[in-house]
Protein backbone atom coordinates (compact mmCIF):
# COMPACT_ATOMS: atom_id res chain seq x y z
CA UNK A 1 0.00 0.00 0.00
CA UNK A 2 1.27 3.22 -1.30
CA UNK A 3 0.24 6.45 -0.01
CA UNK A 4 2.15 8.90 -2.06
CA UNK A 5 0.48 12.22 -2.29
CA UNK A 6 -0.95 11.75 1.06
CA UNK A 7 -0.41 13.64 4.05
CA UNK A 8 -1.26 11.76 7.48
CA UNK A 9 -1.61 12.71 10.98
CA UNK A 10 -1.09 10.27 13.64
CA UNK A 11 -1.74 11.08 17.57
CA UNK A 12 0.11 8.80 20.52
CA UNK A 13 3.19 8.62 17.88
CA UNK A 14 6.09 8.94 20.43
CA UNK A 15 5.91 5.27 20.96
CA UNK A 16 4.28 1.63 20.70
CA UNK A 17 1.14 1.36 18.32
CA UNK A 18 1.21 5.36 17.30
CA UNK A 19 5.05 5.28 16.15
CA UNK A 20 5.12 2.13 14.36
CA UNK A 21 1.86 3.69 12.06
CA UNK A 22 4.24 6.69 11.61
CA UNK A 23 6.68 5.21 10.78
CA UNK A 24 4.62 3.14 8.24
CA UNK A 25 3.44 6.07 6.90
CA UNK A 26 6.05 7.31 6.33
CA UNK A 27 7.90 4.88 4.90
CA UNK A 28 4.99 3.81 2.44
CA UNK A 29 5.60 7.00 1.32
CA UNK A 30 3.17 10.29 2.70
CA UNK A 31 4.03 12.59 5.06
CA UNK A 32 3.42 12.61 8.52
CA UNK A 33 2.96 15.10 11.30
CA UNK A 34 3.41 12.79 14.51
CA UNK A 35 1.34 14.13 17.39
CA UNK A 36 2.26 13.36 21.07
CA UNK A 37 2.16 14.99 24.79
CA UNK A 38 6.09 13.38 24.71
CA UNK A 39 8.49 15.37 23.45
CA UNK A 40 10.29 12.20 22.02
CA UNK A 41 8.25 12.49 19.03
CA UNK A 42 10.25 15.36 18.11
CA UNK A 43 13.86 12.42 17.88
CA UNK A 44 10.99 10.01 16.07
CA UNK A 45 10.29 12.82 13.46
CA UNK A 46 13.69 13.39 13.09
CA UNK A 47 14.61 9.96 12.32
CA UNK A 48 12.25 9.79 9.63
CA UNK A 49 13.72 13.07 8.16
CA UNK A 50 17.36 11.30 8.20
CA UNK A 51 15.80 8.41 6.23
CA UNK A 52 14.89 11.18 3.77
CA UNK A 53 11.37 10.72 4.54
CA UNK A 54 8.85 13.29 5.24
CA UNK A 55 8.08 13.89 8.85
CA UNK A 56 7.41 17.06 11.54
CA UNK A 57 6.53 16.79 15.14
CA UNK A 58 3.73 18.62 16.89
CA UNK A 59 3.39 18.62 20.65
CA UNK A 60 -0.10 18.57 22.12
CA UNK A 61 -2.20 17.02 24.62
CA UNK A 62 -5.05 15.38 22.96
CA UNK A 63 -7.60 16.55 25.82
CA UNK A 64 -6.99 20.36 25.41
CA UNK A 65 -9.06 22.04 21.86
CA UNK A 66 -6.60 24.59 21.54
CA UNK A 67 -3.84 22.40 21.03
CA UNK A 68 -5.89 19.88 19.05
CA UNK A 69 -6.63 22.45 16.59
CA UNK A 70 -3.04 23.63 17.26
CA UNK A 71 -1.90 19.98 15.37
CA UNK A 72 -4.59 20.05 12.47
CA UNK A 73 -3.57 23.98 11.56
CA UNK A 74 0.03 22.60 11.58
CA UNK A 75 -0.56 19.50 9.19
CA UNK A 76 -2.91 22.04 7.36
CA UNK A 77 -0.45 24.67 6.80
CA UNK A 78 2.77 22.35 6.11
CA UNK A 79 1.21 20.03 3.33
CA UNK A 80 -1.96 21.78 2.35
CA UNK A 81 -4.86 18.79 3.65
CA UNK A 82 -5.09 15.39 6.07
CA UNK A 83 -6.10 12.23 4.07
CA UNK A 84 -5.59 10.04 6.59
CA UNK A 85 -5.94 10.45 10.73
CA UNK A 86 -4.62 7.44 13.38
CA UNK A 87 -6.79 9.12 15.96
CA UNK A 88 -4.84 6.60 18.77
CA UNK A 89 -3.91 8.33 21.82
CA UNK A 90 -4.58 6.90 24.70
CA UNK A 91 -4.04 5.65 28.03
CA UNK A 92 -4.47 2.52 30.31
CA UNK A 93 -5.23 3.81 33.72
CA UNK A 94 -5.35 1.59 36.92
CA UNK A 95 -5.89 -1.81 37.72
CA UNK A 96 -7.88 -1.94 40.64
CA UNK A 97 -11.54 -2.69 41.64
CA UNK A 98 -14.00 0.08 40.85
CA UNK A 99 -14.55 0.89 44.48
CA UNK A 100 -10.90 1.51 44.73
CA UNK A 101 -10.80 3.57 41.26
CA UNK A 102 -9.70 7.02 42.14
CA UNK A 103 -11.83 9.77 40.79
CA UNK A 104 -9.18 11.83 39.40
CA UNK A 105 -7.90 8.36 37.53
CA UNK A 106 -10.77 7.86 35.96
CA UNK A 107 -11.45 11.89 35.22
CA UNK A 108 -7.94 11.09 32.93
CA UNK A 109 -8.76 8.16 31.20
CA UNK A 110 -11.79 9.55 29.80
CA UNK A 111 -10.43 12.57 29.08
CA UNK A 112 -7.24 11.06 27.35
CA UNK A 113 -9.43 8.32 25.70
CA UNK A 114 -13.17 9.99 24.84
CA UNK A 115 -12.30 13.57 24.77
CA UNK A 116 -9.09 13.09 22.65
CA UNK A 117 -10.83 10.99 20.32
CA UNK A 118 -13.78 13.17 20.31
CA UNK A 119 -11.71 16.86 19.91
CA UNK A 120 -9.63 14.85 16.87
CA UNK A 121 -12.70 13.98 14.91
CA UNK A 122 -14.37 17.36 15.36
CA UNK A 123 -11.24 19.09 14.20
CA UNK A 124 -10.38 16.82 11.76
CA UNK A 125 -13.20 16.11 9.93
CA UNK A 126 -13.92 19.19 8.73
CA UNK A 127 -10.83 19.43 6.89
CA UNK A 128 -11.70 16.30 5.38
CA UNK A 129 -14.75 16.85 3.90
CA UNK A 130 -13.91 20.52 2.25
CA UNK A 131 -10.90 18.36 0.26
CA UNK A 132 -13.58 15.99 -0.52
CA UNK A 133 -12.77 12.50 1.18
CA UNK A 134 -10.58 10.88 4.18
CA UNK A 135 -9.94 8.02 6.07
CA UNK A 136 -10.25 8.02 10.01
CA UNK A 137 -9.22 5.07 11.86
CA UNK A 138 -9.89 5.47 16.17
CA UNK A 139 -7.99 3.06 18.67
CA UNK A 140 -10.83 1.48 20.40
CA UNK A 141 -10.16 -2.41 21.50
CA UNK A 142 -11.16 -5.62 22.42
CA UNK A 143 -12.06 -3.82 25.82
CA UNK A 144 -14.36 -1.93 23.39
CA UNK A 145 -16.51 -5.06 22.84
CA UNK A 146 -16.24 -7.62 25.60
CA UNK A 147 -15.98 -6.49 29.74
CA UNK A 148 -12.33 -6.68 31.32
CA UNK A 149 -12.83 -6.63 35.09
CA UNK A 150 -9.93 -4.24 36.81
CA UNK A 151 -9.77 -1.57 34.51
CA UNK A 152 -13.47 -0.36 34.25
CA UNK A 153 -12.69 3.39 32.88
CA UNK A 154 -10.70 2.05 30.36
CA UNK A 155 -13.36 -0.38 29.17
CA UNK A 156 -15.73 2.62 29.59
CA UNK A 157 -13.55 4.29 27.68
CA UNK A 158 -13.03 2.28 24.27
CA UNK A 159 -16.46 1.30 24.17
CA UNK A 160 -17.76 5.01 23.76
CA UNK A 161 -14.81 5.13 21.08
CA UNK A 162 -16.28 2.43 19.74
CA UNK A 163 -19.84 4.39 19.79
CA UNK A 164 -18.31 7.80 18.23
CA UNK A 165 -16.95 5.78 15.39
CA UNK A 166 -20.35 4.18 14.58
CA UNK A 167 -22.04 7.67 14.99
CA UNK A 168 -19.95 9.73 13.40
CA UNK A 169 -19.07 7.34 10.44
CA UNK A 170 -23.48 7.60 9.45
CA UNK A 171 -22.47 11.84 9.53
CA UNK A 172 -19.66 12.18 7.35
CA UNK A 173 -19.74 9.11 4.85
CA UNK A 174 -21.65 10.73 1.80
CA UNK A 175 -18.80 13.56 2.10
CA UNK A 176 -16.51 10.63 1.24
CA UNK A 177 -14.86 10.93 4.80
CA UNK A 178 -14.85 7.12 6.06
CA UNK A 179 -14.50 6.39 10.09
CA UNK A 180 -13.51 2.72 11.10
CA UNK A 181 -12.25 1.80 14.71
CA UNK A 182 -9.45 -0.50 15.51
CA UNK A 183 -9.38 -3.06 18.39
CA UNK A 184 -6.71 -4.03 19.41
CA UNK A 185 -6.22 -7.31 21.96
CA UNK A 186 -3.31 -7.50 24.23
CA UNK A 187 0.06 -5.91 21.82
CA UNK A 188 3.26 -6.15 22.74
CA UNK A 189 3.43 -2.99 24.03
CA UNK A 190 4.45 -0.84 27.20
CA UNK A 191 0.72 -0.36 27.42
CA UNK A 192 0.11 -4.50 28.29
CA UNK A 193 3.16 -4.66 30.50
CA UNK A 194 2.07 -2.11 32.68
CA UNK A 195 -1.09 -3.97 32.91
CA UNK A 196 0.94 -7.22 33.78
CA UNK A 197 2.83 -5.24 36.38
CA UNK A 198 0.08 -3.77 38.09
CA UNK A 199 -1.79 -7.21 37.99
CA UNK A 200 1.47 -9.07 39.78
CA UNK A 201 1.85 -6.07 42.23
CA UNK A 202 -1.89 -6.60 43.16
CA UNK A 203 -1.12 -10.30 44.02
CA UNK A 204 -1.87 -12.18 40.84
CA UNK A 205 0.60 -14.96 40.48
CA UNK A 206 1.90 -15.59 36.24
CA UNK A 207 -0.19 -12.38 35.37
CA UNK A 208 1.51 -12.34 32.06
CA UNK A 209 1.14 -16.06 30.84
CA UNK A 210 -2.68 -15.45 32.14
CA UNK A 211 -3.28 -12.74 29.74
CA UNK A 212 -1.37 -15.04 26.77
CA UNK A 213 -3.29 -17.93 27.87
CA UNK A 214 -6.99 -16.67 27.17
CA UNK A 215 -5.50 -15.77 23.91
CA UNK A 216 -6.04 -18.63 21.00
CA UNK A 217 -3.06 -18.06 19.11
CA UNK A 218 -1.37 -17.94 22.63
CA UNK A 219 0.69 -14.55 22.49
CA UNK A 220 0.12 -11.13 22.29
CA UNK A 221 -0.22 -9.34 18.73
CA UNK A 222 3.04 -7.12 17.38
CA UNK A 223 2.74 -3.89 16.58
CA UNK A 224 3.37 -4.17 12.94
CA UNK A 225 0.36 -7.00 12.95
CA UNK A 226 -1.72 -4.03 14.09
CA UNK A 227 -0.65 -1.11 12.14
CA UNK A 228 -1.13 -3.29 8.96
CA UNK A 229 -4.57 -3.29 9.56
CA UNK A 230 -4.65 0.84 10.04
CA UNK A 231 -2.90 1.15 6.63
CA UNK A 232 -5.38 -1.01 5.24
CA UNK A 233 -8.31 1.05 6.45
CA UNK A 234 -6.72 4.45 5.36
CA UNK A 235 -5.56 2.60 2.13
CA UNK A 236 -7.76 2.88 -1.26
CA UNK A 237 -8.25 -1.48 -0.73
CA UNK A 238 -10.78 -0.60 1.92
CA UNK A 239 -13.07 2.53 0.27
CA UNK A 240 -15.96 0.84 0.89
CA UNK A 241 -15.46 0.14 4.58
CA UNK A 242 -16.47 2.46 7.29
CA UNK A 243 -18.68 2.23 10.54
CA UNK A 244 -17.00 -0.96 10.94
CA UNK A 245 -14.75 -2.72 13.83
CA UNK A 246 -11.42 -4.33 13.14
CA UNK A 247 -10.31 -6.72 15.71
CA UNK A 248 -6.13 -7.95 15.91
CA UNK A 249 -6.62 -9.94 18.62
CA UNK A 250 -5.69 -13.27 18.19
CA UNK A 251 -8.78 -15.05 18.52
CA UNK A 252 -9.71 -13.20 22.03
CA UNK A 253 -12.85 -12.01 21.40
CA UNK A 254 -14.41 -14.79 19.26
CA UNK A 255 -13.12 -17.51 21.50
CA UNK A 256 -12.51 -15.40 25.29
CA UNK A 257 -11.54 -18.94 26.97
CA UNK A 258 -8.64 -19.19 24.32
CA UNK A 259 -7.95 -22.56 23.30
CA UNK A 260 -8.62 -25.72 24.75
CA UNK A 261 -6.17 -27.47 22.53
CA UNK A 262 -2.50 -27.33 24.12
Amino acid sequence: MRFEGKVAVVTGAANGIGLEAAQAFAREGAKVLLVDRDQAGEARAAELRAEGLKARFQQADVTKSDEVRAYVEAAVAAWGGIHCFFNNAGIEGKVAAIHEQDEADFDRVIAVNVRGVFLGLKYVLPVMIRQGGGAVVNTASTAALVGSAGISPYTASKHAVLGLTRSVSGEVARQGVRVNALCPGPTDTRMIHSLEDQATARGANDAAERYRSAIPLGRYATVEEVVAMVLFLCSDAATAITGGQFQVDGGRTACPGGSALR
